[in-house]
């Protein structure tokens, strides 16, 4: 079959295209980076170079396949994440009606329930409702939970301040997810096309609360015991913004802290928990994470 991804060569679509040609298919993926089309080509992979808000463009990368895996790019510097998130959905929808895939898995996120109170994850509320207007057209949402690729920035922290934290407690439980399980996931589903009409696939690694958080990476990075600070609503944004991200992205992460710490992001997805998928454990992510930074 022919397959289009997006996400060029990232902690997911890359696998997800090495695993798709190793089955057999004909990948395109698409990049806004014309340095990456070399390394594209050398996964035996198409490359289409433009801009994902190009129409256009989108429309012809989507032509002749029978299949899309399409994600929306993370932004730490936008103002406006759903009307991001609104206009690149929209695009997708509009590429696929145009030139008749029939076949979407989509990235989505747990939380996407609803349209408000769960952070970035209520943003996705409408990309799913956009995709799930196309007629005909069978739409698989992989849900995942945070990734654990997320830890990377927490590592600075660790090192410099001896602790890490969110503005929840302890106690609370955290969903996350290894990108791989996520690329597993998707390859699956695409090369058996084993998915119709509109469905919802988890796709969580493990499960983890604040404090085995901060006791599995601790452990990794030398730092035994190493202690869970709860932040009040203010410092966390105050240190996510030092991280790079708008005040609009730091208010979105300091709700879906809110959301973690009363537990309402994660209704949906244990309502169906035997529709998820995933097995990498976050302690062997985090004895990676140790092989890095402890050099």
């Amino acid at each position: 079959m022919k397959i289009t991804v997006t996400g060029s060569l990232g902690n997911i679509s890359k696998r997800l295209t090495e695993q798709l040609i190793d089955k057999g298919h004909t990948v395109t993926v698409i990049t806004h980076n014309p340095d990456k089309a070399s390394a594209i080509e050398e996964l035996n992979a198409i490359p289409a170079v433009g801009s994902l808000y190009d129409y256009d463009f989108v429309v012809k990368a989507f032509t002749g396949a029978d299949a899309v895996y399409v994600m929306i790019p993370p932004n730490a510097q936008t103002n406006d994440l759903k009307a991001e998130m609104k206009t690149l959905s929209n695009i997708y929808a509009r590429a696929t009606e145009a030139t008749g895939v029939k076949y979407v898995a989509n990235l989505s996120g747990i939380g996407a329930q609803s349209p408000e109170g769960n952070g970035p994850s209520s943003a996705f509320y409408y990309s799913e409702g956009r995709l799930n207007e196309l007629e005909g057209v069978n739409v698989l949402h992989l849900r995942p939970g945070m990734f654990y690729t997320n830890q990377h920035g927490s590592v600075g922290m660790i090192q410099r301040m001896g602790f890490m934290g969110n503005n929840f407690e302890a106690s609370a439980v955290i969903a996350m997810t290894h990108p791989h399980d996520i690329a597993d996931a998707a390859a699956q589903a695409l090369d058996a096309l084993s998915f119709s009409g509109k469905q919802i696939k988890y796709v969580v690694s493990d499960e983890l609360t604040g404090g085995e958080l901060a006791q599995t990476l601790g452990n990794a990075l030398g730092k035994p015991n190493l202690p869970w600070v709860v932040f009040d609503d203010e410092q966390l944004k105050q240190g996510i913004m030092q991280g790079g991200f708008s005040q609009h992205m730091a208010d979105n992460f300091a709700e879906m802290g809110r959301a973690v710490g009363k537990g309402d992001i994660w209704e949906q997805y244990h309502a169906d928990k035997a529709n998820v998928y995933g097995h990498r454990k976050f302690a062997e992510f985090a004895r990676e994470l140790g092989a890095i930074y402890n050099k």
